[in-house]
């Protein structure tokens, strides 16, 4: 008998001629929390999709639980016992709780009808797997991110899991809820399930992880204990690169403020804020998800409006009650959700790009110059290095790293003289965050004003020049990056 749970053994895959997977192989362990780190399109997704039985390998094969597969049907490996929990969880958002547990067990058992009292039990033992207390009739739609993705994991339970797949997990979670999402990881692993965490997530990798496995463009690069692995061997086994984390000192900074903000309130999300940034700052702000950072980055741009106070751009009170008005102030604003905020996906890149900009670029009253569309595209493709064969793609078919410097260009190529980014590298990967991080270092020695909203610490930490913390809708510490840490930052933050 094996002493492991999965054998994925020189599993081979491409897609019309490109080498998503070349040789990889993975082995987990009953009850072992095992990371699978790597860039976006390292082939990571790929391989979670040969152990699921939705792609086929080309070649190679899966060993499970002691029997060789050759070949997996997605039901053969729920029925094997193993379940993948994907970004999206892969829930009905107007169903309930309930109805979401129990729906594919009522399936699997071939009920034609509906037995509420039946569904109810089925749903409270699901619960009960992890002590989760959640209400059955609630929408899952009206659930938290963390709500529903407790959820998943008790109904990836119900089909007697033995590997549960969990594809980023964390993304869109806040320091707490991963706290919580950990816990009941180790609570799984008490039962004996083998848990596959990917992640690119340093922090997350040391803390949850016993053993780890690291691909970089569809090789197997390296596995083994993580206690044996440090940052700078990750971000290297990751990226191929070696990086130096140096904080950031500014080198240009103008002696008067180009944006002031006075005693700034909005009813119900936060009151009383005041702070100046000048050119060449960076300015971090951040806190937990109910701090009212995320309500003040869109006040500042007037997609909220604010209810009090005074926003003084160059020393001169400003009206902004639309982001119309913020972008004639010559304010850009980056969202935290880029995929349903930021981005035209179907659009191609190069639309995404001129957008903010079609005024400029129209010839007459509604013809585009062509020509200086295809220059700015060019350019902005050139400077921010976005990896695409041709910016005529879909904005869709590229990673999360290369989106979001897609809607970096779209801003800067409005010439902002300040750029607000809200959780500017939420879903990339270590290699892609860097090169942001070296994106605004520069935007920012070149004189550009910028503000940085995350809770993202050591991101703040180490690319801002000052440091809001944000705690109920007020501001509860203002704090010099160069000579704080994290754990002092999260105690003003708790």
């Amino acid at each position: 008998m094996s002493d492991y749970l999965l054998k994925a053994v020189d599993i081979n895959k491409s897609f019309a001629g490109v080498k998503a997977l070349q040789g990889v192989s993975l082995e987990i362990k009953p009850g072992e929390i095992h990371c699978l780190a790597g860039e976006n399109g390292c082939g990571k997704s790929t391989l979670i999709k040969v152990i699921s039985g939705v792609y086929q390998p080309d070649s190679g094969y899966i060993e499970f639980d002691g029997k060789r597969y050759s070949q997996i049907t997605p039901l053969g490996a729920i029925a094997m016992g193993i379940q993948v929990i994907y970004q999206d969880f892969s829930i009905f958002p107007n169903l309930t709780v309930m109805e979401n547990l129990a729906f594919n067990t009522e399936l699997a058992a071939g009920h034609k009808l509906v037995n509420r009292k039946r569904m109810r039990k089925i749903a409270e033992e699901a619960l009960s797997k992890i002590n989760f207390d959640m209400e059955l009739d609630r929408l899952v739609g009206s659930l938290t991110v963390a709500e529903k993705q407790m959820v998943a994991i008790c109904r990836a339970l119900m089909f007697n899991a033995k590997l549960i797949i969990m594809d980023e997990p964390t993304t869109a979670l806040t320091k707490k809820e991963v706290s919580a999402l950990f816990e009941i990881i180790l609570k799984l692993k008490a039962q004996g399930i083998a848990i596959l965490f990917v992640s690119h997530k340093l922090n997350e990798v040391f803390e949850i992880s016993e053993r780890f496995t690291i691909f970089r463009s569809g090789k197997l690069i390296v596995t083994g204990d993580t206690r044996e692995l440090d940052d700078k061997k990750f971000s290297f086994y990751m990226t191929g690169r070696e990086f130096e984390n140096e904080k950031f000192k500014p080198s240009f900074e103008s002696q008067g403020n180009v944006l002031e903000v006075k005693n700034l309130s909005l009813t119900g999300a936060f009151e009383d804020i005041s702070f100046g940034l000048r050119r060449g700052e960076i300015l971090g702000i951040t806190g937990l998800l109910d701090s009212g950072r995320t309500e003040l980055a869109l006040a500042l741009f007037g997609i909220r409006q604010a209810t009090g106070g005074q926003i003084l751009k160059d020393g001169s009170a400003v009206t902004i009650k639309s982001p119309r008005d913020a972008i004639a102030c010559g304010i850009g604003f980056v969202p935290e959700d880029r995929l349903s905020e930021g981005l035209f996906l179907p659009r191609s890149i190069g639309d995404n790009i001129i957008i903010s900009e079609i005024d400029r670029l129209t010839k007459g009253p509604s013809v585009l110059d062509r020509k200086a569309c295809q220059a700015e595209i060019d350019k902005w493709v050139r400077e921010l290095a976005i990896a695409t064969p041709d910016p005529n793609n879909a904005s869709s078919t590229l990673s999360g790293g290369n989106q979001q410097r897609i809607v970096l260009a779209k801003w800067l190529a409005c010439k902002p003289d300040i750029l607000i980014l809200n959780g500017p590298t939420v879903g990339v990967d270590i290699g892609s965050k860097h090169d942001i991080h070296k994106i605004l270092q520069r935007l920012a020695d070149q004189g550009m004003a910028v503000i940085i909203i995350s809770d993202d610490l050591p991101e703040v930490l180490e690319n801002c020049s000052d440091l809001i913390v944000m705690k109920g809708g007020r501001i509860v510490a203002t704090l010099d990056p160069g000579e704080t840490d994290e754990n002092t930052v999260l105690s003003h933050m708790m």
